[in-house]
């Protein structure tokens, strides 16, 4: 038998990062669909859990977007983009947490230069 379920629009995903953009007055709308993974998943049997995302919004230092993993203060998370021309680590600097979603703001362990580009 179907169940019927009720996920969050993308629109509305986008409008509760937005709300955790404010704490961040140099964020910028970017859209950048990734994944990431939760933990340091470069060495031997440490593979994370991964999720396919958008960072919806972004500093020079920072990404900010939504989830479904539980994510924590301190987390660190491994970014890439499709192309490989971000990928990444940083931590977890500030969680909102929305029913059956995460809302993250995380800072590059590293410097990531032109990653952003603003007009």
């Amino acid at each position: 038998m179907a169940q019927s379920a009720t996920a969050p629009s993308q629109v509305a995903q986008s409008q509760q990062v937005a709300e955790l953009a404010r704490f961040f007055p140099e964020a910028t709308p970017v859209r950048i669909p990734i994944q990431f993974s939760v933990g340091n998943c470069s060495g031997p049997g440490t593979a994370g859990s991964q999720e396919s995302t958008i960072i919806e919004f972004g500093t020079l230092r920072e990404v900010l977007f939504s989830c479904s993993t539980h994510l924590e203060f301190g987390d660190v998370v491994h970014l890439r983009n499709v192309d490989g021309s971000l990928d990444t680590e940083a931590s977890v600097v500030a969680v909102q947490y929305q029913p059956g979603r995460t809302l993250v703001a995380a800072r590059f362990l590293n410097s990531v230069p032109n990653w952003i580009v603003k007009s």
